[in-house]
């Protein structure tokens, strides 16, 4: 079992080509490899700023991207 859990939430920043501004989004945890440092997931909101993602897209992200961690009970 990796750092992240399966169910966990994840804010991460994204950033594309077509904006400077990097954007602050969810992710929900379907795994992690703490090996690795990766934590795979889907996007748990719609961004605004990055149009080439969407709602429910699957992502795999480097730990060091993580800058918040929340876990439901």
């Amino acid at each position: 079992m990796g750092k992240y859990e399966k169910g966990d939430h994840v804010k991460i920043e994204i950033n594309d080509d077509k904006s400077p501004v990097g954007e602050w989004v969810w992710m929900l945890v379907e795994s992690s490899d703490d090996v690795q440092q990766l934590v795979f997931g889907r996007l748990d909101n719609e961004p605004i700023a990055n149009t080439d993602m969407r709602l429910g897209q699957l992502l795999a992200v480097r730990y060091e991207r993580v800058k918040e961690h929340k876990r439901f009970v």
